[in-house]
């Protein structure tokens, strides 16, 4: 697939100064500048879903929230692959948000909007067969890429981001820190870790717990060991899923002030007000070697701009 093909370089991996974060060596791997529309960790996630379809003209179909970045990054690699494709997204179309700037984009990129209701969404992530009983019109085959991508698959596309940061620093980083949503982006890290360093995986969501066997099934299920170097954090969502009070929005406007660093507050933003935290809690080693993940997404700013969440 050209996309992928196309990208050949790495993101760039900055040393990162900020008053924030005082006492230890933090670069930013900067995934967000992989690509302007695939952005980040998408990017990566599809990569080998996608690049296994090479020679076929499949139609994708996946699900997701209004403003999802996976949705997002899907339609943009769909349209430029030519594939045909269709998102089930959260809600009813009448629903305050639901028509959203992403959502529009969507649409222009050509993929066919459906809503279905938080029941039958519920119920799209508990069976993972459900999909079929909603796809439209779609010419076949169909190829369903799971809520924000977390596919087994995705795994080594996100693992050689770690193959990057060796190269570049010259040694496994002591730490790295990323968000986490569904947690493929964090198991595919372990699987570039192998067994080295630790990883601090943030989430955005509440009560994360269930997050330690969606990484284990990954892992397994993509021929990886049961890594276990990682911590998952759950205590900086701020109110759960892509809430973000004042705290948060000022301490990510004073960030991105101080250091011109793009951020987010759903994922990335939440991360980095994690690390200062930590930092300033003294969790880290005088000195150790951190690399934070800029996990892109920053379209999904755009849903802050008019509301209070």
């Amino acid at each position: 697939m050209q996309l992928f093909q196309d990208i050949q370089h790495f993101s760039p991996l900055q040393v990162f100064k900020s008053r924030f974060f005082p006492g230890i060596q933090l670069w930013v791997k900067r995934d967000d500048l992989l690509h302007p529309m695939v952005s980040g960790n998408k990017f990566r996630k599809l990569k080998y879903p996608l690049l296994a379809l090479q020679g076929c003209s499949p139609s994708l179909v996946t699900m997701g929230g209004a403003w999802s970045n996976h949705l997002h990054a899907t339609a943009h690699a769909a349209n430029l692959a030519g594939y045909p494709a269709q998102a089930l997204v959260r809600g009813y179309a009448q629903d305050q948000g639901q028509n959203s700037a992403t959502l529009d984009d969507c649409r222009a990129l050509g993929m066919q909007i459906q809503f279905v209701s938080r029941d039958t969404y519920r119920h799209l992530r508990a069976d993972p067969d459900a999909w079929r009983s909603h796809v439209s019109g779609l010419r076949e085959p169909h190829v369903w890429l799971p809520e924000g991508g977390s596919d087994p698959a995705a795994l080594p596309g996100v693992a050689e981001l770690v193959a990057e940061l060796v190269s570049d620093l010259g040694q496994t980083p002591d730490t790295v820190l990323v968000a986490c949503g569904t947690g493929a982006t964090l198991a595919g890290i372990l699987a570039g870790m192998q067994g080295n360093g630790r990883v601090l995986g943030v989430a955005a969501i509440k009560n994360a717990e269930y997050l330690h066997a969606e990484i284990a099934s990954l892992l397994q299920r993509a021929g990886y060991p049961s890594y276990q170097n990682y911590e998952l954090l759950g205590d900086f969502h701020h109110g759960g899923y892509a809430k973000a009070p004042p705290a948060l929005r000022q301490f990510c406007a004073e960030l991105t002030a101080e250091t011109g660093l793009p951020l987010e507050p759903v994922y990335t933003g939440k991360m980095f007000y994690a690390l200062h935290q930590l930092v300033m809690a003294g969790k880290f080693r005088a000195g150790e070697n951190v690399v934070a993940i800029h996990t892109g997404g920053l379209q999904g700013a755009r849903g802050f701009d008019t509301d209070t969440r």
